[in-house]
């Protein structure tokens, strides 16, 4: 439910009357309901959702269309590393809204069997969150002693568990689960999950996932698949591991990307080089007693890198821009050849900590902590492989009830040198819009409203 890397500056009057305006509408809304939230039942639909409003003063902010010089440049193409030179930047008041509604179907079937079918869409500030990416478009059958089969567009387990709840218990969803080597969105995918096993003294269920990804690929066609173990017991622990492994998906270091193809245009298909980058992941949860609960994360990161190529002038095409692929990792202190650079391979690893603490039945503290780590390539030129990262937030959380729970938080950013980002970030600002390129230390103060049906 957290935050996109990129958010949009305005006054901070204007801001701050809007955001109010959206939070006295979410109440509002949570109490007409006159009682708990529920869901919206009609037959065998259901109708669920979130709305979520967030307010944050940064201490420092420049946004990419005023301060970098290439604004549309990638993080990966060497041209986007520079910035303007004297283009002011200081403290600003940054704001995003989110609404996903999900809308469910269930059937009964003959001998137990069941068919069901999900169909969501996150919306962010009045736009698709990705344009033509659905969250959920998906159809299942399942039996209670042989599992379910679910096969459409829905997202990995890597990303969704590490948002929510996991990294949002603790105020860090969107620098951890949307940083890394992995991916988010699936959207031909193939997914089977186990029954409930009865493991040592707890319940196991396994799963495997299977995506076909965009179609018109011959040479570099896209294949993904994820395994997920979760693991529970007594109440107590709560246990998951992920592994994943993406080919000729985008390459990226951004861990809610969607899986769709090397590249946007497959006529390029035969002019493009492979790529591939996968994660191996657990998060551990434990809850000391009825107030107190530890978590941790542990991500290993791999990527293949990519070449980066020049492949259609401006003149040829008919947008009137210069067309590359989408590099990662690439040495552009030499051209081998016709507008071709090196990329190479990257590993890094990265570290999640959080405490949450119950005060009352409906007041908790949180604090939590993201370590992005350096990462080792041989890579001869820098592209951030040097820098790392940790991102600190302490906060409180109080459920109003109706379906309401309202948020107030701070952190900090620190990185390792003021310079490009490391490598597991998708953009130099991805998180809290504190670009690493300014300044080697940053802060914000939040407040958020989220209501849920």
């Amino acid at each position: 439910m957290h935050h996109h890397p990129h958010r949009n500056e305005r006054t901070a009057k204007t801001v701050l009357v809007g955001a109010l305006a959206r939070a006295s509408f979410v109440a509002a809304a949570g109490l007409s309901l006159g009682g708990p939230a529920a869901a919206v039942d009609f037959g065998p639909f259901s109708l669920t959702g979130f709305a979520k409003v967030d307010v944050t003063r940064v201490s420092s902010y420049c946004p990419l269309k005023d301060c970098q010089v290439e604004k549309f440049a990638g993080r990966h193409f060497i041209w986007s590393d520079a910035l303007v030179q004297g283009v002011g930047y200081g403290a600003a008041t940054v704001n995003v809204w989110q609404f996903q509604p999900y809308l469910g179907a269930k059937f009964d079937l003959p001998r137990g069997f069941k068919l069901s079918g999900l169909l969501s869409q996150r919306w962010r500030d009045g736009k698709e969150d990705f344009k033509d990416i659905w969250y959920e478009k998906n159809i299942a059958i399942s039996h209670e002693d042989y599992g379910s089969l679910r096969i459409g567009a829905m997202p990995t387990r890597a990303w969704s568990w590490a948002d929510f709840p996991f990294g949002s218990d603790i105020g860090i969803g969107d620098p951890w689960s949307s940083s890394g080597a992995g991916y988010g969105l699936l959207t031909r995918a193939a997914r089977y999950t186990s029954r409930l096993f009865d493991v040592a003294e707890g319940d196991l269920v396994v799963e495997a996932t299977y995506d076909i990804g965009k179609s018109g690929w011959k040479k570099n066609k896209p294949r993904f698949w994820e395994l997920w173990f979760q693991y529970r017991r007594g109440g107590k622990l709560d246990l998951d591991i992920m592994l994943q492994e993406g080919k000729n998906g985008g390459p990226a270091a951004f861990g809610k990307a969607p899986f769709t193809s090397l590249f946007y245009d497959a006529q390029f298909d035969k002019d493009l080089g492979g790529s591939s980058q996968g994660i191996a992941m657990i998060m551990a949860r434990y809850k000391v007693d009825s107030k107190l609960e530890l978590s941790g994360g542990l991500r290993a990161n791999r990527w293949s890198g990519a070449y980066a190529k020049f492949l259609q002038s401006k003149t040829v095409n008919p947008a009137g821009f210069d067309i590359w692929n989408n590099p990662f990792n690439v040495d552009w202190s030499q051209d081998l050849g016709g507008g071709v650079y090196k990329g190479y391979s990257a590993r890094s690893v990265d570290v999640v900590l959080g405490v949450r603490y119950k005060i009352m039945p409906k007041l908790a503290a949180y604090t939590g902590m993201v370590y992005l780590g350096k990462a080792s390539t041989d890579n001869p030129t820098e592209r951030g492989q040097s820098n790392w990262a940790t991102y600190n937030t302490l906060g409180l959380v109080y459920d109003y009830g109706h379906g309401l729970t309202l948020e107030g938080s701070v952190g900090m950013a620190n990185f390792g040198r003021r310079g490009l980002a490391p490598l597991s970030m998708a953009s130099h600002q991805s998180y809290f819009n504190i670009d690493s390129r300014l300044e080697k230390r940053g802060n914000w103060v939040g407040v958020s409203a989220t209501y849920v049906f």
